[in-house]
């Protein structure tokens, strides 16, 4: 097998292998070659090539997702790596494992006028586990004979070589991204067949964790006590928790579950539109829903109307469940359980007591009415964005993936109640619109399931360098809502009649999506009414020989009067 002669590249490839981490996404570059000759070359990596560094972070962070382990990226020195920093920080936020391995210069070689050389140690510093700086490896032309040069080479060796375990395993039991810094001597192109290292292994740490009854009892005896007990999950991958927990809350007439589009959790007395209930709440309304105890449980909460409530009607007690963090998101936070979540419930839940409430009940009931003043306001509503959700979102796939774009995408799609079989994920950690299309590709390929990406024209186009990819599935789908620029913005305060909000806020333009499709090879479908779509949707799903993309196109100006309507509506 070939190998680069350079034996810290020989470390890196060998110690992900090790640890599991065996995709591997690489942008092309002359620095980095020491490494591409490792990764694929090495039988049991999966690589992939993709040019477009932020594009392809972005893609590794979609197989990373799907696949629950770090994927690894591997790129040249200078800019390059400052390529990877908006999927880095999406993964730092949204707790998802990336490596990121960027080839450098020597240090001696930084800030002297070389080209392709920036400062890249601790380049993520804010948004990383870890960061491993290692030491260039010089690799002389004939055997070293001196007993201190030899020492020297051994110690940088051992040093690298701890520094990628550190990494490696702060990635896999930390959940998040690290930088892996490689500072390569020329040249960089020779090949061994012989393997010139044999790295030392250091195991992951065990994180012991217990939850004692004694040290249980005073929650249990306010969870016992209280009668209005809200429990609210952010973003989650599908099967996260035990459905026996889920029905012994499910169950529980003094619990609300609030869960999210992203949350991928459902019994039928879950709430899976916050939006809907407490969009049109009046203060009576609020204070019937104020909790005396809430329960935070998942990733990110996309809905601001939830965060504005408990911002101004605080619970008594607010407890976040999670192994790693907790944000303080409702400025009541007094209690971090650091434990999985099926391990604390199975330890909680045996311990506590029905008590007495209509809590439950009597949101039940606002629910019903909600659902019914919903499928009355749409049967009513012309051509529009929220039109155009409703019936993309009645034809989607069953038992396949849903990838969501951000901004008005995800909140559209919030305030319906999806088909119970999709697996749905968005980019929720940094709410960015710019990486949407390229994780959507990264998650299709890393799970491979059908895979359907909802996202709006400005998104899309941003990203549109993500169909710059060998390795688009045939049966990957995206539809385009269109609305001719950034209409979430027609939604927030200000003027909307000045040249100066078409320019700078909603950014309006002419766009369509067929000449990308042309050029990178996609099937493309269009709609512009409620009846073409119905026929584009026909050939779109029927269309399984090449990724397909159906752009549906919807009027600029009255979307935001249709939704704010809508609240309105279902007081």
């Amino acid at each position: 097998m070939k190998y680069s002669s350079i034996p810290v590249a020989q470390s890196v490839v060998l110690l992900c292998l090790e640890k599991g981490i065996n995709h591997i996404v690489i942008s092309p570059g002359s620095r980095n070659a020491p490494l591409t000759i490792g990764f694929t070359h090495h039988p049991e990596m999966k690589t992939y090539s993709v040019v477009d560094e932020r594009s392809a972070a972005f893609f590794a962070l979609g197989i990373a997702q799907q696949i629950q382990k770090p994927v690894a990226l591997v790129c040249s020195s200078g800019s390059a790596v400052l390529n990877y920093y908006p999927a880095i920080s999406e993964a730092f936020y949204s707790d998802i494992p990336l490596v990121v391995i960027s080839a450098d210069r020597p240090i001696e070689r930084i800030d002297i006028g070389d080209g392709q050389t920036i400062r890249q140690r601790n380049v993520f510093e804010n948004h990383i586990l870890y960061s491993a700086n290692l030491y260039s490896e010089y690799v002389p032309d004939s055997t070293l004979t001196d007993p201190k040069l030899i020492q020297k080479q051994r110690e940088a060796t051992k040093h690298n070589q701890q520094e990628i375990n550190k990494a490696l395993n702060e990635a896999l039991s930390g959940q998040g991204p690290v930088h892996i810094n490689v500072p390569f001597y020329e040249p960089l192109y020779n090949t061994t067949e012989e393997k010139l290292v044999n790295p030392i292994i250091v195991e992951e740490p065990v994180k012991s964790m217990e939850l004692t009854e004694d040290y249980l009892q005073p929650f249990v005896k306010k969870w016992n006590t209280a009668k209005r007990k809200l429990v609210i999950v952010g973003v989650l991958h599908p099967n996260t928790i035990e459905q026996q927990f889920l029905d012994t809350l499910g169950e529980d007439p003094s619990v609300l579950v609030f869960t999210e589009t992203t949350s991928n959790l459902h019994h039928p007395n879950f709430f899976t539109r916050i939006d809907n209930i407490i969009g049109s709440l009046d203060d009576n309304g609020f204070k019937n829903l104020q909790p005396e105890l809430l329960v935070t449980i998942g990733g990110m909460i996309i809905s601001k109307k939830i965060k504005a409530f408990l911002r101004e009607y605080q619970p008594d007690q607010h407890w976040h469940i999670d192994p790693k963090k907790a944000y303080d998101t409702f400025f009541c936070l007094n209690k971090h359980f650091k434990v999985p979540v099926n391990y604390f419930w199975n330890q909680f839940l045996p311990q506590t007591s029905s008590v007495a409430s209509d809590y439950q009940k009597e949101w039940l009931a606002v629910r019903t009415q909600r659902d019914l003043k919903h499928q009355e306001y749409i049967q009513n509503m012309g051509w529009c964005d929220f039109k155009a959700f409703d019936r993309i979102l009645s034809r989607l796939r069953h038992c396949s993936q849903l990838q969501l774009g951000n901004s008005s995408t995800v909140r559209y799609v919030q305030l319906f109640d999806i088909d119970k079989t999709l697996k749905v994920f968005c980019n929720r950690g940094t709410s960015g619109i710019d990486g949407s299309t390229s994780t959507a590709v990264g998650a299709a390929v890393g799970s491979a399931m059908p895979t359907t990406l909802i996202t709006g024209d400005l998104s899309f186009f941003y990203d549109s360098n993500a169909l710059w990819n060998a390795h688009l599935p045939k049966d990957f789908k995206i539809i385009v809502v269109n609305n001719s620029g950034g209409g979430i913005f027609r939604i927030l305060p200000g003027d909307k009649t000045s040249q100066a909000f078409e320019n700078y806020f909603e950014t309006v333009h002419n766009l369509d999506a067929s000449h990308l499709c042309k050029m990178y090879g996609l099937a493309y479908f269009s709609a512009e009414n409620e009846s073409e779509l119905a026929e584009a949707q026909d050939a779109f799903y029927a269309e399984n020989d090449r990724p397909c993309l159906l752009e549906i196109k919807t009027p600029r100006i009255e979307n935001d009067q249709v939704l704010l309507g809508y609240f309105k509506y279902l007081r």
